[in-house]
């Protein structure tokens, strides 16, 4: 602890640190990437980017006299930092409104959907009548989701331990952390506000709960949907919140292409001509997170050209796409896929897209519709595209009529790119080429190292790009498939049909300089 200084003393310093304005405040950049809103609000202090000096921050704090935090916000900051003096009402003001700028919704205080589907439609709650209540809590929940959705987290991960809570974002795929709270009771606490907000049993804590409420962007339209998950653990409760974003791919008129999410052109061309079969069944695999939705959403927006009738059913309708009926299951009202997929048969559809094949019945449905002049498109989890007939066949889903059904699978993944800002050229070592089993060209001009910057949180990677493992199945395929041939076999016919795998997908990025061979290793396995 820093010994408190003489009043006069203290006047002194104060002298000593420029003064900002709450009308300056607003006119600054903040850098919520090195110092988090969270702990902003928690430590009342906030750095801002410079406009003049590069790699130096400008900091404002409300007490002169903490010289630990200004060391401990130096450290998060990673460069020098200029000290600003604001008064303890302007920062706290400036503060609430960037909180505010977050508003969460929750699915009890709400409106009808004019959808009719089982999405939270709501009404917002405010951030400053309900911190007046349980004001630690409510601002470090908006605050760490105003920092998850700013730094384009796909999931938020709060996870109970026995000194508190630690809260983690999944960017780019990888989990990172962010911070830790101390005390179990506030950790309780912030579990049971989610818990209110999604409509969960606060009072439940033996079992897991799912749920899922909404936030909207200050007085924008956009709205991000979140799927809540609540699991036991053995220092309380641990949270998860799923990040569904509907405009993050879709701003405005411009649509979902495959050459935006970043497809090769070989394998742009493969799947643009599977799309084009008037009927069958095209299959995405891959799993939680690899972007097959996005994917088919892409390749169904690159079809529609407003002449055929595309009916899609998915849990939840995470894009909305015009011209295109787009029905939301609801098991509650009994709405499930299978039984939704009955009565889109009905409803004179040229191409079906349902969400996830996850049972029998929905399999055999869609297997129907594809036989009898349908193009249908789905997802399925499994690793690779070989798999997706080994969970078909679990299923129980007689292997000939399946292949008859099915043109193609691709099976999907997601690598992080390399920060142009600062990536470095560097061959890879003897050790790489020999597990990845690198060949050709091993010059350091193409493959490149993660080194880190400010522009990528110091992570060396930007980003995401899709690499793609296609099957077009053709009359030798389906016949080794129906007559259950061994792996390898199937394996060594689709190679030389021309199918690579994932991890010749992925080195090929490798090469071009666009990830690394680490990336590769993390992301793809051998086969």
């Amino acid at each position: 602890m820093n010994a408190r200084l003489l009043p006069e003393t203290a006047n002194d310093l104060r002298d000593d640190y420029p003064l900002a304005s709450l009308t300056l405040l607003n006119s600054l950049k903040p850098a919520f990437d090195r110092l988090p809103l969270s702990d902003a609000l928690a430590r009342q202090c906030v750095l801002f980017r410079q406009t003049v000096t590069v790699n130096c921050f400008f900091g404002v704090i409300s007490d002169p006299l903490d010289s630990n935090l200004q060391r401990w916000a130096e450290a998060r900051a990673g460069d020098p930092v200029i000290w600003h003096l604001a008064s303890a009402d302007d920062l706290a003001a400036w503060l609430s409104t960037q909180a505010e700028n977050t508003r969460l919704l929750a699915p009890s205080e709400t409106n009808d959907q004019l959808d009719g589907s089982n999405e939270p439609a709501e009404k917002a709650l405010s951030v400053t009548q309900s911190s007046q209540q349980t004001s630690p809590v409510v601002r470090l929940v908006n605050a760490t989701l105003h920092d998850a959705l700013r730094l384009g987290a796909s999931d938020i991960h709060l996870e109970s331990n026995a000194s508190g809570l630690d809260i983690r974002y999944r960017i780019d795929g990888v989990l990172e952390h962010m911070r830790s709270v101390r005390g179990s009771d506030l950790a309780s606490q912030v579990i049971s506000r989610l818990k209110i907000l999604a409509e969960l049993d606060i009072a439940e804590t033996r079992i897991p709960q799912d749920g899922r409420l909404a936030v909207r962007l200050g007085n924008a339209a956009r709205r991000i949907d979140l799927r809540v998950s609540i699991m036991p653990s053995m220092h309380g409760e641990d949270g998860v919140l799923r990040i569904l974003d509907k405009s993050h791919l879709i701003q405005g008129n411009q649509a979902l292409t495959l050459e935006g999410l970043g497809f090769a052109g070989s394998d742009m061309a493969r799947l643009r001509a599977l799309a084009a079969e008037p009927y069958g069944m095209l299959l995405a695999s891959g799993p939680t997170g690899s972007g097959k939705t996005t994917s088919l959403y892409a390749v169904l927006s690159e079809i529609h050209d407003g002449r055929e009738k595309i009916i899609t059913i998915e849990d939840p309708v995470e894009y909305q796409l015009p011209g295109v009926l787009q029905i939301p299951v609801n098991e509650k009202k009994g709405l499930t896929f299978a039984r939704g997929l009955r009565s889109i048969l009905r409803h004179d559809p040229d191409t079906i897209m349902v969400g996830e094949i996850r049972d029998r019945e929905t399999a055999e449905i869609a297997i129907q519709s594809a036989l009898t002049g349908h193009r249908v498109l789905s997802t399925l989890h499994a690793n690779n595209v070989f798999d997706v007939f080994g969970r078909f066949s679990h299923m129980g889903i007689d292997p000939y009529l399946l292949t008859s059904a099915i043109s193609g699978v691709w099976a999907q993944r997601l690598v992080r790119k390399l920060c142009p800002a600062c990536a470095k050229n560097q061959a890879p070592s003897a050790q790489e080429i020999d597990e990845l089993q690198i060949s050709g060209d091993l010059s350091s001009d193409g493959f490149k190292q993660a080194v880190g910057c400010e522009s990528c949180r110091g992570t060396g990677y930007r980003g995401r790009s899709a690499i793609v493992e296609i099957l077009a199945l053709d009359d030798v395929l389906r016949t080794l498939i129906a007559q259950r041939a061994a792996l390898n076999e199937i394996r060594s016919a689709a190679r030389q049909q021309g199918a690579r795998s994932l991890r010749q997908a992925a080195l090929d990025l490798a090469r071009q300089g666009l990830t690394t061979l680490a990336e590769v290793r993390r992301v793809t396995a051998r086969h």
